[in-house]
């Protein structure tokens, strides 16, 4: 079989098995929909932190942006503010086309909202010049910057958090629901990451990667590609944070929304599993992760965080190129790397005697 036909068995197997997945294991939906919240994840830090070696913390700014903005226009559509407030969400159910129509026109503001604040932060950081650690810490402030601030919004909620509209009854399965839509944006991510990496924007970020300095000897708009991976990140997490926080039906501004303590660490190292710089690598580094952390959960109740911290530290020590990495240096054919054998001759030619 040529490597077309692989590819597309693989693309086919992989197709089936997602979309039959919640009817084969309906105990675990909402797990099953997390996980491709995950690889979004993944797949979207990787796109800045592996491609591009710009190392952020601040992604998961854009996550909580898109939740709240989602989560807002559904709620003034169709309730008043106060009374929803007051009674926290309590009030008569949507029917199926009012919470539709108020989802998706939220997903939609919410994209548009999360590209302008990473627009405005990419002008603001990267157009500064600004590198390496200190890009990372710089980064690092935005998300705490933004819990604390969503934390102190009565409008939001502020610290006590704020509910969504309840999932209408007319729609099925809330976790057959929001599992075919991170299914639909994970599969949509990957496909334009795979073409964006495969053509001028792909060569561009590996450049900043490589060398900046270099980079822009050549010609190259640094500042510009940098921006514009950031605003791809932006578009995505808006989208994974206005279907999470519908899924989950409660928003908390640090603990959901903003939080960078696991979800912002989560990507980094799903990342980092997998293999940073690759296409697949945070795919299988994601779905790795999560179903070892729902082991945690399971059977290592009390001591899971342990465990996490643990996996990080073995993640680190065992698999610093990640899985992809170690994949390629044990078979290097396998990924176009050919390397010749010693013929035990003279490597400069000289005849012995």
């Amino acid at each position: 079989m040529n490597n077309t036909g692989r590819k597309f068995v693989l693309y086919g197997s992989i197709l089936v098995i997602s979309l039959a997945a919640p009817w084969m294991l309906p105990a675990y939906q909402t797990q099953l929909a997390f996980l491709w919240m995950m690889v979004l994840f993944a797949l979207t830090w990787d796109l800045v932190g592996g491609q591009m070696g710009y190392t952020s913390f601040g992604n998961i700014v854009f996550f909580g942006v898109g939740m709240y903005v989602t989560a807002v226009i559904q709620r003034n559509l169709h309730f008043d503010i106060e009374e929803y407030v007051h009674v926290a969400g309590a009030v008569d159910m949507l029917t199926p086309g009012q919470y539709l129509a108020g989802l998706f026109l939220g997903l939609g503001a919410s994209t548009i909202a999360s590209v302008i604040v990473a627009a405005i932060l990419g002008a603001c950081i990267l157009a500064m010049g600004m590198r390496g650690q200190y890009f990372g810490i710089c980064t690092l402030g935005l998300g705490v910057a933004a819990g604390e601030l969503a934390s102190g919004w009565e409008y939001i909620g502020a610290g006590s958090g704020m509910v969504t509209p309840v999932f209408p009854d007319g729609l099925g399965e809330r976790g057959v629901f929001f599992y075919y839509i991170f299914f639909l944006l994970a599969g949509i991510l990957f496909l334009t990451l795979r073409w964006l990496y495969s053509g001028r924007f792909g060569l561009a970020i590996k450049a900043i990667r490589d060398d900046e300095d270099k980079a822009e000897a050549m010609g190259i708009h640094t500042t510009r590609y940098k921006i514009i991976a950031w605003c791809i990140c932006a578009f995505f997490l808006s989208l994974a944070g206005g279907a999470a926080g519908h899924l989950i039906g409660f928003i908390d501004p640090t603990e959901v929304a903003f939080a960078g303590a696991t979800f912002g660490v989560w990507m980094i190292l799903m990342a980092i599993l997998g293999g940073k710089g690759t296409l697949w690598g945070p795919v299988i580094g994601a779905v790795i992760f999560h179903f070892t952390q729902e082991l945690f959960w399971t059977y290592l109740f009390g001591w899971q965080r342990v465990a996490l911290g643990g996996l990080i530290i073995a993640v680190v020590v065992f698999f610093p190129q990640g899985i992809m990495g170690w994949l390629r240096d044990r078979w290097p054919e396998r990924f176009g790397y050919w390397v010749e054998e010693s013929s035990g001759s003279d490597p400069f030619g000289d005849a012995k005697p």
